[in-house]
């Protein structure tokens, strides 16, 4: 079709957005249940009209198509008729981290330049403290949580702008429209905004469903945090895309976890490697009572080989999938199935759907296979660049193709494996040592629960090689133990030159191991 054929049909009749994915999965299975969280439960319709409504209310109190709005809150039935709201009327979600403090969200505020906040009651204090950190935020509104909870005074209330009876006007939004701006952790450096579109997070929706098997029939539980990547647009956009039902938690604890699992009858579950960790330690963890369970996903780390044994013995009917990606490829990028957990054990897999995936050298040539490159990435579910940061963005894009950060080996058959982010390759007397390969021989001791591996400043080594353990409850390991196993393992260079052990490992909400707060603390 010429380009002046085209001109005379209106963009709306193509469009495909994040909110137009749930309206014709409304449209299909209406009376099918969609969303519980606490007391709350919706069918599909009636999830489609609330989001609907909410979205003409919170037009009316002069939200505009293209304006950021933020939300700082945890998981609930609230957040998620506000996520697909947004994407209604064209507005730019900004998910924030409730773990960062006044001054770090007041940074996201500004850079991202909101002027609407969205809080619950549980962090509605920490809202004020950072929007009054010379930010952009005019307005506040409060959502409802997962446990019952008064509307904060002041504040827009949930329940009376999804009671709107205005029509939303028609907001000309269109697939390659923005959707979100979704900060990195800042692990590294200060959290930069991932600009993704409409197309692009629906470009991966369909990378999950295919390559993660997401599927109608699916009765899944979110519980790690929303604001997320991975939990909203892995696993929650694309059920509510196929027409899952969905059971949200704000506490992702393995009390809460296993009643839920038992009580739903969940056939399909998210979580890192230490969730899924502290699942089998817990004493309240029955696999007769997780009978249902039949999809197991795990992400933001890679299994530790042994725990992946652990769980093919006392879950032989859970299917698992490791999922890699980041933030900025919205966020899926490659799949390890569950033919070849144990076939390919600390891989990530091959690139998904949509993705194309190389490992290269600083020439941008591809590695050989065992040699280490980075990873780097083509793909429609990539984002803009970051928000306000040109010269990141070129970086990143450096050579036409998305650049990870991440090192990582592959195989003849294609199988990529994640040896390290380049920051946490540890360069001690002039030798690397990949963190993770002296984790995965740390774990195969049956003492070991969770063991994080770091680089110290030395002034023999440069870097000294520490590794940082939590043991198994009534089971004890000493240092001697430890170095003793790793020497008769592995090459010198590798083996830890000290030893720590600790009552648990610092983590982000998302489940990653904060090893910057790790070097902090035992520098």
């Amino acid at each position: 079709m010429s380009t002046a054929a085209q001109t005379l049909i209106s963009p709306a009749v193509r469009r495909q957005t994040i909110a137009d994915a749930l309206r014709r999965t409304a449209l299909r299975v209406p009376n099918k249940l969609g969303i519980v969280c606490g007391s709350a439960s919706w069918t599909y319709a009636e999830f489609d009209a609330l989001v609907s409504r909410l979205a003409a209310g919170l037009s009316g109190q002069g939200v505009k198509p293209g304006n950021r709005v933020a939300v700082l809150a945890r998981n609930s039935h609230g957040f998620a008729a506000l996520r697909f709201a947004l994407a209604r009327m064209g507005a730019v979600m900004v998910p924030i981290n409730f773990m960062l403090k006044a001054e770090e969200v007041a940074y996201i505020l500004r850079h991202a330049g909101a002027q609407t906040l969205a809080t619950d009651s549980g962090l509605a204090e920490l809202a004020k403290q950072a929007s009054a950190l010379d930010t952009k935020v005019q307005q506040f509104l409060w959502l409802p949580s997962e446990d019952p909870s008064e509307p904060v005074a002041g504040m827009l209330n949930f329940h009376e702008l999804a009671a709107c009876t205005s029509e939303l006007a028609e907001s000309g939004l269109a697939s390659h429209d923005l959707a979100q701006i979704v900060y990195t952790s800042g692990t590294e450096s200060m959290p930069k905004g991932a600009m993704l579109t409409h197309d692009a997070v629906l470009w991966q929706y369909v990378s999950c469903v295919v390559n993660a098997e997401i599927a109608e029939q699916d009765l899944a539980l979110h519980a790690l945090p929303l604001y997320h990547c991975a939990q909203l647009d892995v696993f929650f956009g694309p059920a509510i895309y196929i027409g899952s039902s969905n059971v949200i938690t704000s506490k992702p604890v393995p009390d809460n976890l296993l009643a839920l699992i038992e009580k739903y009858k969940i056939t399909s579950f998210f979580a890192p490697p230490t969730v899924w960790i502290a699942l089998l330690r817990s004493p309240l963890f029955d696999a007769n009572k997780l009978s249902h369970l039949a999809k197991g996903y795990y992400g933001a780390s890679i299994m530790p080989v042994e725990v992946l044994k652990e769980l093919a013995s006392r879950l032989p009917k859970v299917r698992l999938w490791n999922l890699y990606g980041q933030t900025e490829i919205a966020p899926l990028a490659t799949m390890l199935g569950p033919d070849d957990q144990l076939r390919k054990p600390g891989s990530c897999g091959r690139a998904v759907l949509n993705v194309e995936t190389r490992v290269v050298n600083d020439d941008m040539q591809d590695v050989k296979p065992g040699e280490v490159g980075e990873i780097v990435h083509r793909s429609p579910h990539l984002m803009l660049g970051y928000f306000n940061d040109a010269e990141k963005t070129r970086a990143s894009f450096s050579g036409d193709w998305f650049h990870s950060g991440d090192l990582a080996t592959i195989d003849e058959e294609g199988y990529i494996s994640v040896v390290d982010r380049k920051k946490d390759m540890i360069k001690t007397g002039g030798e690397n040592v990949a963190s993770r390969e002296v984790e995965e021989m740390i774990y195969r001791l049956p003492a070991v629960s969770e063991v994080a591996v770091i680089g110290l400043p030395d002034p023999k080594w440069v870097e000294a090689v520490t590794a940082v353990i939590v043991l198994k409850a009534g089971l004890s390991l000493t240092e001697a133990e430890v170095l003793a196993h790793c020497n008769h393992h592995m090459a010198s260079f590798k083996v830890p030159k000290r030893v720590v052990f600790a009552e648990s490992l610092p983590k982000n909400p998302s489940g990653k191991l904060l090893k910057r707060e790790l070097r902090l603390a035992y520098a």
